[in-house]
């Protein structure tokens, strides 16, 4: 018996709720993705089960996705659920990791859905850590992270490069909170889940990505748990393939974020407010707060001008401007309010020194190349620094000062 995920759906999820303690059906569902690995398959496989049945405390159940393996992985696959009473398979007929975890969750009773890669390159011990906010009810989806502090990880540099620079890609032009897209340890509540899946185009490796940028979008609480991890040195992952896979996808994703097509409202919790805005409207509300900056900054500017000189005048104006415009930045474009003013400001005032270097370096080349400029042509260059600085501006914004993460995390506290 299949229980397909649905069509995208309109309405609200429901508030989560922790999981009965007693359950007799499983709990929990751990898929692991296979294509051709009938070396580790059976030690990996068992290894798991007998972690699970030695410390997890609810029903769970393993079910091996086998998308396409043309080794005897099916084989191992088909003993394996026949002799372990909590072990499944499924065999698909297109290969693709996107494509096996979308079928096998999708098919999945459980109320917790999660994955693993088979190489178990994650230290086991911190699969109950990564569910155990999602029985709670405290949070939507769990991710695994090598980057976060308290994590140890054990790989060779270039891995460690290309992870670190991927995961700098998609902060600086998704503008994504969470830390590492791409840890193959994972899990979401399966309610979450019926809502998500008709929304994750990719089949491959950049389906992880997508999923966590849609939910992070919508507002849903994403949990990280730093992990103890181990690289294979066996790993058959073409990295000049998957790179431009990730690239094509990023340019996808972010059209469609763009141009709000995304239909998110079926992943709003009840009893929360709107989820983050997509770029288009953000980016509506930040020209609007930077226009009436720049009316105030110019006024204040000439104002100022007459009693001092050119670089304090300058200054000046730019530090109150930069006060009341990330002040309105805050609650008028990313939808910020309590806790966390201080710590905006002073992330603020840095991206104001960047502006501020912009709009000085302008003024001191433009009085080096013509000291007797006059005051008209000088406001016009102080315009066109300062649109450059208001550019600068929003992307660090967005991608550092109010980043997506802590948007979701605010949203997500009305539910808690």
């Amino acid at each position: 018996m299949t229980h397909a995920i649905p069509a995208a759906r309109t309405d609200r999820l429901p508030l989560r709720t922790p999981l009965p303690a007693h359950h007799l059906d499983p709990v929990l569902d751990v898929v692991v993705p296979v294509f051709n690995e009938e070396t580790d398959l059976e030690p990996s496989v068992r290894r798991l089960h007998a972690h699970l049945r030695a410390t997890f405390p609810y029903p769970f159940r393993i079910t091996v996705a086998d998308n396409a393996s043309t080794d005897d992985t099916p084989r191992i696959a088909a003993r394996l659920a026949a002799e372990l009473p909590e072990t499944e398979w499924i065999r698909l007929a297109e290969k693709g990791r996107g494509r096996a975890l979308h079928a096998a969750w999708s098919s999945s009773p459980a109320p917790v859905l999660a994955y693993l890669d088979v190489d178990l390159s994650t230290e086991l011990t911190a699969l109950l850590p990564l569910v155990a906010p999602l029985i709670s009810g405290h949070s939507d989806i769990a991710i695994g992270t090598r980057l976060a502090r308290g994590s140890t990880v054990v790989r060779g540099p270039k891995r460690e490069i290309i992870s670190r620079c991927y995961n700098v890609l998609l902060r600086s032009t998704l503008a994504v909170g969470f830390s590492d897209a791409q840890c193959g340890f994972k899990a979401v509540r399966r309610d979450v889940a019926e809502r998500l899946l008709p929304l994750v185009k990719d089949t491959g490796w950049f389906f992880d990505t997508e999923l966590l940028v849609i939910a992070e979008r919508a507002g849903l609480r994403i949990h990280e748990v730093p992990v103890d991890w181990v690289d294979d040195p066996d790993s058959r992952v073409d990295i000049l393939s998957t790179a431009l896979a990730d690239l094509r996808g990023i340019a996808r994703i972010g059209r469609a974020l763009a141009r709000g097509t995304l239909p998110m409202a079926g992943l709003r919790r009840s009893g929360t407010g709107a989820p983050p805005d997509g770029l288009a409207a953000q980016m509506a509300r930040f020209a609007a707060v930077g226009a009436l900056s720049t009316v105030g900054y110019l006024l204040l500017y000439t104002a100022l001008r007459p009693v001092g000189a050119p670089q304090a005048a300058n200054a000046l104006a730019l530090l109150v401007c930069a006060l009341a415009n990330t002040a309105a930045n805050r609650r008028l474009t990313f939808g910020m309010r309590g806790r966390g003013a201080l710590r905006h400001q002073a992330k603020g005032l840095v991206v104001f020194a960047v502006g501020l270097a912009l709009t000085s370096g302008s003024l001191a080349v433009l009085h080096r190349a013509a000291p007797h400029v006059t005051r008209p042509f000088e406001l016009v260059v102080l315009v066109a620094a300062n649109l450059a600085a208001t550019l600068l501006r929003f992307l660090l914004f967005r991608s550092w000062v109010f980043p997506a993460r802590s948007r979701a995390d605010q949203a997500g506290d009305t539910t808690s």
